[in-house]
């Protein structure tokens, strides 16, 4: 969330975030794939530690990349499959399937975004692996991405702040959601 949208030249919009008012990747990544998830999610709804695909997806974080240190959390809000460091820092997440591309690509672009304004880490990348179908996606932050994340965390808090979970919109991977009953059954 940012705090600051404040007239002051010193300042720009993305420069300051409530400490208590961040957001971890996940809320991100639910704010482009459901807004009802990431509603229960924000309010301490989870359904994901019963769903096997989650439990699938952590197989495959297991089984892929076992030569790098995995599992890199920076300050209990984001959390790194693994990171290389070489001319540039290059975080690495690795997805089950490029299914929720976009929600994975935004949840990268924040991942740097935060390193850039809460840690003076300005030059990194991000790099999202699809091991299971041999593909890369390269995530590179820019002003007009960060102009667009500073809408999405605006949007986020109006989200979780309604006394009730925003009305589901019917979509074709529903059925597997592990929420699918708090939203369709009746």
């Amino acid at each position: 969330m940012v705090l600051s949208m404040q007239n002051n030249s010193s300042q720009n919009s993305h420069e300051i975030f409530e400490k208590e008012a961040l957001f971890t990747g996940v809320q991100i990544n639910y704010f482009i794939h459901c807004k009802t998830q990431l509603w229960y999610f924000s309010h301490h709804i989870t359904q994901e530690q019963e769903s096997e695909l989650v439990v699938l997806g952590k197989i495959l974080h297991e089984t892929t990349f076992k030569n790098v240190k995995k599992d890199i959390l920076i300050d209990q809000q984001i959390s790194i499959d693994f990171i290389k460091r070489g001319d540039q820092i290059v975080l690495h997440d690795v997805k089950k399937s490029d299914k929720f591309q976009d929600a994975h690509y935004y949840q990268m672009l924040y991942y740097l975004y935060y390193l850039k304004h809460e840690k003076g880490i300005e030059h990194a990348e991000g790099i999202i692996n699809y091991p299971s179908e041999r593909k890369i996606v390269k995530v590179k932050l820019t002003p007009e991405k960060e102009l667009e994340l500073v809408n999405i965390f605006q949007r986020i808090k109006e989200i979780i702040s309604l006394p009730q979970p925003p009305k589901p919109e019917k979509k074709k991977y529903c059925r597997k959601c592990s929420y699918f009953e708090f939203c369709w059954v009746k």
